[in-house]
């Protein structure tokens, strides 16, 4: 067996004895494996079920070399970490989950395949009552900020994270988080890459304070690029993997931004504001001034009368001046490089859709909600599928936390974590339902150092 390191695989006990596994467990690397894999060497494949129930994580031993990876191709980088697939098991899948620690030594003679069997028809967890359940919500773009992740190197496999990261895309992202310069991280390519690691880092902080919340995790979801941060959550991606998927994301994202001038506008309205209509005006304004084909839709629905429209930025321009005949509020333009969920996406498509049928994914073991319908995740072509839509499609937002907390009238609300940089989403909460609100905490990216 090739020799090498984990991962810090921290364990805590419960009242009960039984054994947690934190977010630590699920940060999955591309390591070195060009002598053992190509040479044939390490083909004994070890049932995952096998370490989820022995808890033997430090039977994979892998060796990470620095230098090598820089100079790998990365697409073979992938190929070869998934033949390994480091942490992917039963107890990646989902997040902390608790394991019984009785198992009998006898047990490791067992076959992969007999205990991969066993481990199938074992039942999931029992239904949570409401109030002892959590819900994890996670920030997209525009949440960013710097100084973000300052305080968090101390909690799991943060550092770890942000050096995986810094291989994947090839820059020092943590460097960027802390310092700056602010007008680097607020361009797509980056602001994506920084959203998603901080807000995973935030669930090894939490984790660090508050395990239980981890534990009762039953659903979560993620605004545009947080959808990334709750798919690694819920097992359904590796974090190496769905870091490279988030990098391929933002670059296209951003070739395609800066193809055309355009922009989002964040719009609050009133109950009679009709906002498709007020799209179809400043399309037929651009008409007038010979753009061909324009843009202009709503891009993300965010609680009632309250909306982002993108497009051509000379629709925006229109929006804004005739902001009062359309019944607006109030208007702010949002620092964004880009009409993203709209058509003028429509490049960034494709490559997003090769990454992911390169990458492995799992259906989620929690309830994970996309963006396009609100509606959760069923298995793992759908998402593949939903995650390439939601470029070009709005983000339903406020439909997805109709999903979450729509419930007979009485009953409780579970606890709602927002986990990652500012407190949008938090803000979205409170203006759909009041009663959820009153159980959401904020769970912050920045802590004073030592």
């Amino acid at each position: 067996m090739p020799e090498g390191r984990l991962l810090s695989t921290e364990r805590s006990e419960d009242s009960n004895g039984t054994l947690l596994r934190s977010l630590d467990t699920r940060i999955c690397c591309a390591f070195d494996l060009r002598n053992e894999v190509c040479s044939g060497s390490f083909q004994k494949s070890f049932s995952t079920a096998w370490w989820m129930q022995t808890g033997l994580f430090e039977l994979i031993l892998i060796r990470f070399q620095h230098k090598l990876f820089l100079n790998m191709n990365l697409s073979m980088t992938i190929k070869w970490s998934a033949r390994v697939r480091l942490f992917r098991n039963t107890a990646t899948l989902l997040h902390s989950r608790r394991l019984s620690n009785d198992i009998h030594t006898s047990d490791l003679s067992k076959s992969d395949h007999t205990v991969s069997e066993e481990i199938q028809e074992q039942p999931r967890r029992p239904r949570r009552a409401p109030h002892t359940a959590s819900v994890f919500l996670f920030p997209g773009q525009g949440s960013q900020f710097v100084g973000m992740g300052r305080g968090l190197l101390k909690y799991g496999n943060v550092k770890e994270m942000f050096s995986v990261a810094q291989k994947v895309l090839g820059y020092d992202l943590l460097s960027l988080c802390l310092n700056g310069p602010e007008k680097d991280l607020m361009k797509t390519v980056h602001c994506q890459p920084a959203v998603f690691v901080c807000s995973l880092a935030a669930v090894e902080r939490l984790n660090h304070e508050n395990p239980a919340a981890i534990e009762s995790c039953v659903a979560a979801a993620g605004f545009s690029v947080g959808e990334f941060s709750a798919l690694v959550f819920s097992g359904a991606m590796d974090f190496a993997e769905a870091m490279f998927a988030v990098k391929v994301r933002a670059e296209a994202m951003q070739k395609a931004s800066d193809q055309v001038a355009s922009g989002m506008l964040s719009v609050i309205g009133r109950h009679q504001t009709n906002y498709k209509h007020a799209c179809l005006q400043a399309r037929e304004h651009c008409l007038s001034l010979g753009i061909q084909e324009p843009v202009c839709a709503i891009a993300n629905y965010l609680f009632p009368d309250g909306r982002v429209i993108a497009g051509h930025k000379e629709a925006l321009d229109f929006l804004q001046e005739h902001s009062r005949k359309l019944l607006f509020s109030r208007t702010r333009m949002l620092p964004v490089s880009g009409a993203f969920h709209t058509p003028l996406m429509e490049s960034a498509m494709e490559p997003l859709r090769d990454v992911l049928r390169q990458i492995e994914i799992r259906c989620p073991e929690i309830a994970v909600h996309s963006n396009v319908d609100g509606k959760r995740y069923m298995h793992d072509k759908h998402i593949q599928k939903q995650l390439a839509k939601q470029l070009v499609s709005p983000v339903k937002w406020e439909q997805t936390l109709h999903e979450i907390y729509e419930r007979a009238q009485g009953r409780e609300f579970p606890h709602t974590y927002e986990v990652g940089p500012s407190r949008q989403l938090g803000s979205t909460i409170q203006k759909c339902n009041m009663k959820a609100f009153k159980n959401y905490t904020h769970v912050d990216v920045v802590l004073p150092e030592d």
